[in-house]
Parts: C-alpha cells; sequence; structure tokens
C-alpha cells in the first residue's frame, strides 16, 4: 500500500468510527458522548428519595449550560439518575394525557424535542438489550425554528404547545409543520398599535398556562421599553420586573427581579423571584414570599402539597441581576417545598453543577427518566436498546 492510500486508509477509518454512539444520533450532537461524570455528582439532605417514591414521580430537569437533562426517580427501593445530551435546554412540559414530552434547545436555530417512553420490544434475532425500567424517554421528532425566536419556557395551553419568544416579545403556538404562530404579547410593546417583534425588549421569559392564551399569565423582567435592552450589563432589573394578565395584557403583579418559571397551582399563580432568590405566590398584585433560597431561583413545578424549587449559580458577569443574592452563597440544586408548612422538607445539590432552567414531572410508573444513567456507561446496551426501541403507541410491523 503506498503512503498516500495508507494515510486515505486511515483518515476513511476514523470517518467510518464517527457518528456510532446513541447519545451523539439522538441529540444530533457529536460531543455529546463525552460528559464529564462530575456534573452528576449529588448530595442530598433530608428525604429526598423517599419523597420522590411517596410522590410516585420522575423529576425532568433542564441544566441548560452544561447541555443536559437529568431524570430523578426511584427505581426498586434505590435512586434512578439518568439524563440526556442536548445542546442549550431550556424550557420543558410533560404533556400528562398522551405521555409526551417537549424540550426546548436553544442554540441558533433553536429546536423542538419530542420525546416519548420507549421499550427495546422489536424482535431482533440476537439482540439481548436491556429491558429498561418504566420506558425511558427517547426522541420522538425534533422540528427546527428561527433562533430569533430565543425560546425560553414552554407550555400546554388547551393541549397545544406554546412557547415564549423572548426574542419577539411574545407568546408563539407551535404546529405540526415547524411552523410558528405570534397569538399574545403585552400592550407594552406595541408601537402606533402593532407589536414590536424585531428585538428582546422586555426579556419576556415563562408562561403560567391556563385554558386559553387568555386565561394565562406570563412574566417579564420589565414592563415597558426602555432605553437599555435585556443582556445589557447596565439593563435596570431591582424590582422592574412583572406579571402580565392574559386577559388585559397588563401587569398584575409589580415589583419583581428577573422572575421566571410562572405557574398555575391550585387557583394561585407561583412565580420564582430570581434576583432575590425567592419563591411565592401573586397576593394583591405583589409576590406574597413563601420562601427564600440560597442561589437564583428558576425552575418550579408544583404538585400535591409539594413545589419543587431549582436554584442555579449566579453567573459572575451578570451578578448584579441578582442584587439580593450573596454570590459566594448560591447552589445548584433542588429544593422540595411543603406548601403546608412553607418549609423545604428536602433537597438535592449538584456540587459541580451550575445552571437549571426548567421542572416538571411523570409518574415514574410511566417513565423512570432516560436511558443514559449516571456511573458506569452501559454502551452495548445502550446500542442494543437503540437498535429494537419501539413506542407503545406505534403500529407497525416487527
Amino acid at each position: 500500500m503506498t503512503r498516500r492510500n495508507s494515510q486515505l486508509a486511515k483518515g476513511w477509518g476514523r470517518e467510518d468510527a464517527a457518528w456510532r454512539r446513541p447519545a451523539q444520533i439522538t441529540s444530533q450532537w457529536r460531543e455529546a458522548s463525552a460528559l464529564d461524570p462530575r456534573l452528576l455528582e449529588f448530595k442530598v439532605h433530608g428525604n429526598w428519595w423517599n419523597l420522590l417514591q411517596q410522590l410516585g414521580i420522575t423529576l425532568l430537569i433542564t441544566r441548560e449550560y452544561e447541555h443536559l437533562v437529568v431524570g430523578l426517580s426511584v427505581q426498586n427501593g434505590r435512586p434512578h439518575v439518568t439524563f440526556f445530551p442536548v445542546p442549550h435546554p431550556s424550557g420543558l412540559v410533560v404533556d400528562r394525557r398522551s405521555h409526551g414530552l417537549f424540550l426546548a434547545s436553544t442554540r441558533n436555530p433553536n429546536q423542538i424535542f419530542v420525546l416519548k417512553p420507549a421499550m427495546p420490544a422489536l424482535q431482533r434475532s440476537g439482540a439481548k438489550g436491556k429491558v429498561a425500567p418504566a420506558a425511558p424517554f427517547v426522541p420522538l421528532s425534533s422540528t427546527y425554528y428561527p433562533g430569533s425566536l430565543y425560546i425560553h419556557d414552554l407550555a400546554l395551553i388547551d393541549d397545544v404547545l406554546h412557547g415564549n419568544a423572548v426574542g419577539h416579545n411574545s407568546i408563539v403556538r407551535f404546529d405540526d409543520a415547524g411552523k410558528f404562530h405570534n397569538v399574545w404579547w403585552p400592550k407594552c410593546v406595541e408601537r402606533n398599535g402593532d407589536p414590536a417583534l424585531d428585538k428582546n425588549y422586555i426579556q419576556l421569559n415563562s408562561i403560567a398556562g391556563g385554558k386559553s392564551v387568555r386565561d394565562s399569565f406570563y412574566s417579564a423582567s420589565s414592563a415597558s421599553i426602555g432605553r437599555l435592552r435585556p443582556g445589557h450589563l447596565r439593563y435596570p432589573v431591582d424590582r422592574q420586573g412583572v406579571i402580565f394578565s392574559g386577559r388585559t395584557r397588563q401587569p398584575i403583579c409589580q415589583g419583581l427581579t428577573r422572575p421566571h418559571s410562572a405557574r398555575l397551582h391550585n387557583g394561585k399563580i407561583w412565580v420564582a423571584n430570581s434576583g432575590y432568590g425567592e419563591v411565592g405566590f401573586v397576593q394583591d398584585g405583589f409576590l406574597e414570599v413563601v420562601h427564600r433560597f440560597p442561589g437564583w431561583t428558576r425552575g418550579l413545578c408544583l404538585t400535591g402539597d409539594y413545589a419543587f424549587v431549582a436554584t442555579s449559580r449566579v453567573i459572575p458577569r451578570f451578578a448584579r441581576y441578582a442584587p439580593g443574592l450573596n454570590f459566594d452563597q448560591s447552589r445548584c440544586g433542588v429544593q422540595a417545598l411543603s406548601l403546608k408548612t412553607g418549609r423545604p422538607v428536602a433537597s438535592l445539590e449538584w456540587p459541580y453543577g451550575n445552571q437549571v432552567f426548567a421542572i416538571d414531572w411523570i409518574d415514574s410508573s410511566i417513565s423512570a427518566g432516560f436511558l443514559f444513567e449516571k456511573g458506569h456507561r452501559r454502551s452495548r446496551q445502550e446500542i442494543a436498546f437503540f437498535y429494537r426501541y419501539f413506542f407503545n403507541n406505534t403500529s407497525g410491523a416487527q
């Protein structure tokens, strides 16, 4: 073999070996298989795992700057920590009617992943892959959208997927053809009766989804278009945040600082007041603080008598966005808060974690999380699983 042919053969060999790992293929991201294992190390306080088992839920959590979605559940009496790698995940929402999971990936262009629980059910000669516990979420599809949307939060409104397009100052409705429609915006971004959709002016960043767009509520960092825009280091944030009413398109709650994760639960509008590490609900036009945590509060879901509140570290260059927090004391993790007492009852912390964006839950009997597990990776079993996985609601010959 000539030297040139030998060099060509080596190149061909490298190319043939590339794009072989399921983590790369499912996330459409070549570096996805190179995970720093420290990112999944955790510490728990209180009866964290017992609480998840008692509630019978799997928590699904996006860690946007670490490019991970994490699943936390209890299987066979033991902690079960799983993950799915995806570029810069932000909002997620579970459709508990269809058991689907919608996930926003907000690099340019934006993507919406749709995931469903699956099992290794296709009968293939010689294939003996691991039977994954309680059907892990795996991707069903991914749809691309313009990066200018800058999708943050996701919500199901009247069983239709909506997102807040921060870059358009609006709420958008997604359809199956890769199209989006601006369906709502606050009054304050109108100019001569038309919405200003050309730039991010107010950081409209979360949705408390109701029965309709008009019955929903939306958080933003300000209630007016100012000289400086969100992202500028001198953008004014302290006590400038609001909650908008979908019906009036005007603020119904003021005095917030970089609010996120607005949610409706038992008739109350809950929200994370990120810049002060607080979580609470709207009462008489202002935030009734239930608890204050050591970290940037963002990521909130509520079920039964508990709220799960995520905290993140303060990004150094944006420290002035968190005037109520101590930079050195901020932590990355999830806190379980009793709605009866207003006190934390348990927590999980990621010592090497950075930023959390969103949390939602699903019954753990439906899905225990994702296929990729913390600890020793079982690449052969992962490959075998994806070789013959099957969605329960999919028809076709086996």
